[in-house]
C-alpha cells in the first residue's frame, strides 16, 4: 500500500469520489488541494467497522467522515439560492443603469437591499470557501480555497466598510456574482467527478441484499450479512451470485464482465470457482461459500483500485507543486496589484477590485483537477477492461516500455497438455488410436492421461469399458479391451522392441514434445505427441505489441528445444530457456543493460524477483488471486492481450494529463496580467465575476477533456 494511505481506511470521499489520505489529524483530497465537494478540504477520520464479516471497503455509501454538507446537491442548492438573491443585488447596483439605462424602483430601505442580500449570499453561499481556506491555512497547505476565501472576504469586508462609512464604492454586486459563479463552477465540477467515479461505484452495488441458503431438502432466504464460509447457497437463473465460492452442483454460464472484464459468459460446472456479484445465466447452481467480506474478489478489486487512486504519478506530484506555488504567486501578485493601484491613486474600490480579480483568476481549480480526475478515470477504465492498477507510477511507466518479457508456462501457454499430433500405424485411424488411449487413461490421474481423455471428449469419441486396469510406474498404464491388452505410455513401454517411428515423431521429440505410444498386444498401433499448447490469444498479443513497436521476449525453465518451438509458433524472436526461478531477475537485468525499459509478465509467485526488478511488473491474477504484492499491475484474466491495452491506456492517460496541465496553467499566463489591469489604459479589464467565470470554464474544460478518456477504445 502507498505509504501515505491509512490501511484502516483506504477510502474515497463519498460525494466527489476523490481519494482521501491522512494529513496530520485530517484527510485531504489527493492533488486537489483543499477542494472537495464543498471546499472544507479536510475530514475527521472514521475507521471502518471491522467487526462485521461482510463489511466491504466503503465507497460512496454515505458519510465516511465528518464531510457533512458537501455533496453535489448542496452546491446545486447554494448556487440557485445565491443566483436568485443576486438578481435584486444587480438590479439595485450601478451596473444595470449603466448598461441598460433602467433603474429598479426605490422603496423605503431599498438602499440597504444590496448590503442585506449580499451578506446572506456571503454567509450562506460563500462561507463554504472561508471554511476551506481556514483548514488549508491550519494545515499549512494554502491552495485554491485560500485564494477564494481571501478574495470574497476582502470584497465583503471592504464593501461593508464603504457602506457603513460612506467612503468609496461598494463591491456588493461583484461579490454576489463572484460567489454565485464560483458555486456554479464547483457544482459542474463535482458532477464531472461523480460521473467519472460512477463505473467504479457500481462495484459496491453488485452484491445482492439476500441469499438463498440450502438447509437439507429446503432453502431459506437469509440476509447477506448472515452468510458464512462453508454455507451452501442456491443461485437461480438470472440471479446475482452472492459470495465467492465453488460450484458443488449444477452447470450454467456466468456473466463475469463487471468483475473480470471477460465479455463472453463463462461456463461454470462442479468444481468451478464463482465470484460474488457476477450474474448467473440460464442454469441453477449450488455453491459452497469460500470467502466473505474483505477476503472476496470484489473487495480485493475495490481495495486495489482505491489504492491506485491514492497513489500519485509524477505528473500529479508536479501539479501539486504547481498549485502550491501558483497560490503563493497569486497572493503576492494580488498584494502588489493592490499597492500599485493605490499608489497610482486609482481609487480604493478599483484597487480592491483588481486584487480580488487576481486572486480569483489564479485559483488553481483546474490545476488541482487536471491530474486526479484523469487518474481516477483511467484506474476505473483499467478495472473494467480486466486489469487492476496498484500503483499509478506503474501505469505511467507502461507507455515507455521497450521490451515485454513473458513467462511461458501459464502466461503464453495454457499450462496444460494438449495433443498436437497423432500418427496411426497398421491401418488404424486417428479416432481409433485416440479411443484406445483415452479408454485406458480414463482410469489414470496423470496430467498427460487427463489431457488425452479431455481431447477425446472434445472430439466426441465414445470411450470403451476397460478391464484389468493397472498402472505401470514410470512407464504408463495398461488395460484389457475386447480380450486384447492395451498399453499406453512413453518409449519405455516398447521394451527395446524394434519399431521405426515416423520421421515426424523424431522431429517433434526434438521440439520438446511428449511422445506417447499406444500398443495393442505388444504391437504399436499409433503414436501421440503432446505439448503445453500456446494460447490462441498469445499470438494476437505478440502481433499487437510488435505493431506498437515493442519487442517481445519469452523466459522459461523448459529446454531450449521447447522454448524455440513455442517462440517460433508465436512469432517471438528472443527467448531465454532453462532459467531457474531465482535466475529470472538476472535476465531482466540483461535486457535493461542496453538502456531498455522492460515489462515482466508472470504469475507473481516464482516470478516475484523478476517482477520487482522490471521497470513494470505485471502479474497474472488467475481469477481470484488479485493480491500479488510484487507487481504494479494485475491481470484479472490470464489474457496476454491485455498487455497491449495497458500500454495504450498508459499513453492515452499521459496525453490527457499533459493536455490538462497545459490548459490549467497556460491560461493563467494571460489571465493574471489582465486581471491585474495591465491593459486598463486600453479599457480592457477583467471584473471579479468574469474572472470567476473564466476560472470555472477552465475547470469544466479540464473535466470534460478528462471524461473523453472514458470513450477510448483500448481494443483497437
Amino acid at each position: 500500500m502507498h505509504p501515505e494511505v491509512r490501511e484502516v481506511h483506504p477510502g474515497l470521499c463519498p460525494d466527489c469520489g476523490m481519494s482521501l489520505v491522512p494529513g496530520k489529524k485530517e484527510n485531504k483530497h489527493i492533488g486537489h488541494g483543499a477542494h472537495d465537494s464543498g471546499g472544507s478540504g479536510f475530514n475527521k477520520h472514521v475507521p471502518l467497522e471491522a467487526s462485521h464479516p461482510w463489511r466491504l471497503p466503503r465507497q460512496g455509501r454515505g458519510p465516511l467522515t465528518g464531510h457533512a454538507g458537501h455533496s453535489t446537491n448542496v452546491f446545486k442548492t447554494k448556487f440557485w439560492v445565491s443566483l436568485l438573491l443576486s438578481v435584486p443585488v444587480l438590479a439595485y447596483s450601478d451596473v444595470v443603469p449603466k448598461i441598460f439605462g433602467w433603474r429598479a424602483p426605490n422603496f423605503p430601505g431599498s438602499v440597504y437591499l444590496p448590503f442585506a442580500l449580499s451578506s446572506i449570499i456571503f454567509f450562506y453561499g460563500g462561507w463554504i470557501f472561508i471554511a476551506g481556506a481556514w483548514r488549508e491555512l491550519h494545515a499549512k497547505l494554502p491552495g485554491m480555497m485560500t485564494l477564494i476565501g481571501l478574495a470574497v472576504s476582502t470584497a465583503y469586508a471592504y464593501s461593508v466598510y464603504s457602506a457603513l462609512t460612506g467612503r468609496g464604492e461598494t463591491l456588493f454586486w461583484e461579490l454576489s456574482t463572484l460567489i454565485t459563479v464560483m458555486l456554479l463552477g464547483h457544482w459542474l465540477e463535482m458532477r464531472a467527478i461523480v460521473g467519472a467515479q460512477g463505473a467504479l461505484r457500481e462495484l459496491s452495488k453488485l452484491l445482492p441484499d439476500t441469499a438463498e441458503k440450502v438447509n437439507g431438502d429446503r432453502t431459506e432466504v437469509v440476509a447477506l450479512a448472515n452468510v458464512r464460509e462453508g454455507d451452501v447457497l442456491l443461485v437461480r437463473p438470472g440471479a446475482k451470485i452472492p459470495a465467492d465460492g465453488v460450484v458443488v452442483w449444477g452447470m450454467s454460464d456466468v456473466n463475469e464482465a463487471l468483475a473480470t472484464g471477460e465479455s463472453r459468459p463463462v461456463i461454470k460446472k462442479e468444481g468451478g470457482e464463482v465470484i460474488a456479484g457476477t450474474i448467473n445465466g440460464d442454469g441453477s447452481l449450488k455453491i459452497k461459500v469460500t470467502k466473505i467480506g474483505e477476503r472476496t474478489f470484489l473487495a480485493g478489486v475495490m481495495r486495489l483500485v482505491k489504492e491506485a487512486q491514492a497513489s500519485k504519478s509524477r505528473l500529479q506530484l508536479l501539479s501539486d507543486k504547481a498549485a502550491f506555488y501558483l497560490t503563493i504567486v497569486a497572493v503576492l501578485t494580488g498584494i502588489f496589484t493592490l499597492i500599485w493601484w493605490l499608489a497610482a491613486k486609482a481609487g480604493s474600490a478599483f484597487a480592491v477590485e483588481r486584487f480580488v480579480a487576481v486572486l480569483v483568476i489564479a485559483c488553481p481549480h483546474a490545476l488541482g483537477l487536471a491530474i486526479p480526475l484523469v487518474a481516477s478515470i483511467s484506474t476505473t477504465k483499467a478495472a473494467k477492461s480486466g486489469f487492476l492498477v496498484r500503483q499509478r507510477l506503474a501505469l505511467e511507466s507502461a507507455r515507455k516500455v521497450d521490451v515485454v518479457l513473458f513467462d511461458k508456462t501459464g502466461t503464453l501457454t495454457s499450462g496444460e497438455y494438449g495433443i498436437t499430433n497423432i500418427w496411426p500405424t497398421h491401418g488404424a485411424s486417428e479416432e481409433e488410436i485416440l479411443r484406445l488411449a483415452a479408454s485406458v487413461d480414463a482410469h489414470s490421474e496423470h496430467p498427460i492421461s487427463k489431457a488425452i481423455v479431455e481431447d477425446a471428449k472434445k472430439r466426441g469419441i465414445q470411450l470403451s469399458e476397460i478391464a484389468d486396469f493397472a498402472r505401470l510406474p514410470g512407464r504408463g498404464a495398461r488395460g484389457v479391451l475386447g480380450g486384447k491388452e492395451i498399453i499406453v505410455g512413453g518409449a519405455a513401454i516398447l521394451g527395446g522392441g524394434k519399431f521405426l517411428p515416423p520421421a515426424d515423431v523424431e522431429e517433434e521429440s526434438k521440439k520438446g514434445r511428449t511422445i506417447i505410444y499406444v500398443l495393442q498386444d505388444k504391437k504399436v498401433r499409433g503414436v501421440l505427441a503432446l505439448a503445453d499448447i500456446p494460447r490462441a490469444e498469445s499470438r494476437e498479443a505478440v502481433r499487437d505489441l510488435r505493431k506498437a513497436g515493442v519487442r517481445v521476449a519469452m523466459i522459461t525453465g523448459d529446454s531450449e528445444d521447447v522454448a524455440r518451438s513455442v517462440a517460433q509458433d508465436l512469432g517471438i524472436d528472443e527467448f531465454f530457456a532453462r532459467v531457474l526461478p531465482q535466475e529470472k531477475s538476472e535476465k531482466v537485468k540483461i535486457l535493461q543493460a542496453g538502456g531498455k525499459r522492460v515489462a515482466m509478465v508472470g504469475d507473481g509467485i516464482n516470478d516475484a524477483p523478476a517482477l520487482t526488478q522490471a521497470d513494470l511488473g505485471v502479474a497474472i491474477g488467475a481469477g481470484t488471486n488479485v493480491a500479488i504484492e510484487s507487481a504494479g499491475i494485475i491481470l484479472v484474466k490470464n489474457d496476454p492481450r491485455d498487455i497491449a491495452k495497458i500500454i495504450k491506456l498508459s499513453k492515452l492517460t499521459y496525453n490527457k494529463m499533459v493536455e490538462n496541465l497545459f490548459w490549467a496553467t497556460g491560461y493563467n499566463v494571460i489571465a493574471i496580467p489582465l486581471a491585474a489591469g495591465v491593459l486598463a489604459s486600453r479599457g480592457i479589464l477583467l471584473q471579479p465575476a468574469l474572472s470567476a467565470l473564466l476560472m470555472s470554464v477552465s475547470t469544466v474544460i479540464v473535466a470534460v477533456n478528462a471524461l473523453l478518456l472514458r470513450k477510448a477504445d483500448l481494443s483497437r
